[in-house]
C-alpha cells in the first residue's frame, strides 16, 4: 500500500493481522456468502445497506505498515476546545431524567472541533494504521470525508459458533490506577455493562465472565471484563449487532425506545457524528469482527471533528465528566505524534 486509494477501508485484528479493502466498494442488505465486506454503520443502525465489498483486498501485519506507509510529517491542525456550557445543559437534563428513574446510565458525547492546514486523511489513516494491540486500528475513507481511529473497544467478535466480547468501562489517568482501582462510581459504571452484556447473552448459551481487570493504555486506564461462549446454535451477525449494540458502555440503561431517542437528540445536538460509537466490522469469508468506532477523529474536506463520551450515572459530578472527556480527546491527540 504505496498510497490511500479514493475510497478505503481497514481494520486491524488483535493479533496484529489487518485486513484493507480497496474500493470502488458496492453496498449490500446483507454480507457475501464467501468473500470479504466492511460493515459500516451508524449509530442508529439507519444504513440498509451496510456491508460494503471492497473491489481488492490486502492482508498485512502491523509489523509491516512501516515499510509500506512512508513517514510523514505530522498534520497541522488548529484545535477548538468545546465549550462546558453546552455540556452542562445536557449533564443536568440527564441527572434529572435518572433522579425521575427514566434511566438509570446513559452516555452524552462532547465533540472537538478542529481545522487542518492541508487535506488529513492520509496523515491520520497513517497515525491510526500504526496503532498497536491493544488496539483496534479502524477507518473509513472516501474521497473527501472519513473517520479512523485506535479504539480499545471489541463489540464481538465471531469464529465458528464461539462469540467473544467484552464490557469496557470506567476511566482514569494512569497515574490515578491505585485510586481508580477502588472507586466504587467507576466500578459501579462498569458493573452496569458487564451484567447487561451477560443478561443478552443468557439464552444464546453459557456464557463465561473472566475476572475484572484494569487495561492500561498509556496515558489512560479502563476496566475490563472479558466474555466468551460457545453458540447453541447459529446467530447470524446482524442479530448479534441489534441485540449487544449500543451496550451501556456506550448507550443508556435500560436501553428502550424511549431512552434511545433521549440519547440521539443529545448526541444531535453536541454535534456527535453518525458513526461515532457504531459497530465498525469485518466479515472474512464466514468469521466476523466488530469493533466500536470511538478513540477517532471525523473528517470532511480540512475540517475535523474530535468526539469522546462519558458515562453518567447518578454519583457522576459534572466536573468530573468534563475531565474525563478531555482525558480521551488527548488520548487520541497522542496518536497523531
Amino acid at each position: 500500500m504505496d498510497t490511500l486509494t479514493d475510497s478505503m477501508a481497514w481494520l486491524a485484528k488483535r493479533d496484529g493481522t489487518m485486513v484493507i479493502g480497496h474500493g470502488p466498494f458496492t453496498e449490500a442488505a446483507t454480507p457475501p456468502s464467501d468473500g470479504i465486506a466492511f460493515y459500516v454503520q451508524t449509530f442508529a443502525l439507519e444504513d440498509p445497506k451496510p456491508w460494503k465489498i471492497p473491489n481488492r483486498i490486502e492482508r498485512t501485519h502491523i509489523d509491516s505498515l512501516p515499510s509500506k506507509i512512508p513517514y510523514g510529517p505530522n498534520m497541522e491542525c488548529a484545535w477548538t476546545a468545546p465549550q462546558a456550557g453546552d455540556f452542562s445543559i445536557v449533564f443536568q437534563e440527564i441527572m434529572a431524567a435518572i433522579h425521575s428513574g427514566v434511566f438509570e446510565k446513559t452516555v452524552p458525547v462532547v465533540t472537538e472541533l478542529g481545522t487542518a492546514q492541508d487535506s488529513p486523511a492520509f496523515a491520520i489513516s497513517r497515525a491510526m494504521m500504526r496503532q498497536t494491540a491493544p488496539l483496534h486500528s479502524y477507518g473509513w475513507i472516501q474521497p473527501e470525508s472519513g473517520f479512523a481511529g485506535a479504539t480499545p473497544e471489541l463489540l464481538f467478535s465471531l469464529c465458528g459458533n464461539h462469540l467473544e466480547t467484552m464490557a469496557l468501562a470506567g476511566t482514569a489517568r494512569s497515574e490515578d490506577l491505585e485510586v481508580f482501582a477502588v472507586d466504587e462510581k467507576e466500578i459501579r459504571e462498569h458493573e452496569y455493562v458487564a451484567q447487561t452484556l451477560l443478561s443478552k447473552l443468557l439464552d444464546l448459551g453459557d456464557p463465561q465472565r473472566r475476572s475484572r481487570e484494569i487495561l492500561d493504555l498509556g496515558s489512560i486506564v479502563h476496566f475490563l471484563s472479558l466474555i466468551e461462549l460457545d453458540l447453541a446454535g447459529p446467530v447470524s451477525p446482524e442479530l448479534l449487532i441489534r441485540r449487544l449494540h449500543p451496550t451501556p458502555a456506550l448507550g443508556p440503561l435500560p436501553r428502550t425506545p424511549e431512552t434511545l431517542a433521549l440519547l440521539f437528540e443529545w448526541r444531535n445536538r453536541l454535534g456527535c457524528p453518525p458513526e461515532f460509537g457504531a459497530p465498525f466490522g469485518l466479515w472474512d469469508h464466514g468469521d466476523f469482527t466488530a469493533v466500536v468506532a470511538i478513540r477517532g477523529i471525523w473528517w470532511n474536506e480540512n475540517q475535523l471533528k474530535l468526539p469522546t463520551g462519558c458515562g453518567i450515572i447518578e454519583p457522576s459530578r459534572l466536573i468530573n465528566e468534563w475531565r474525563e472527556l478531555r482525558l480521551k480527546r488527548e488520548a487520541v491527540k497522542l496518536f497523531l505524534v
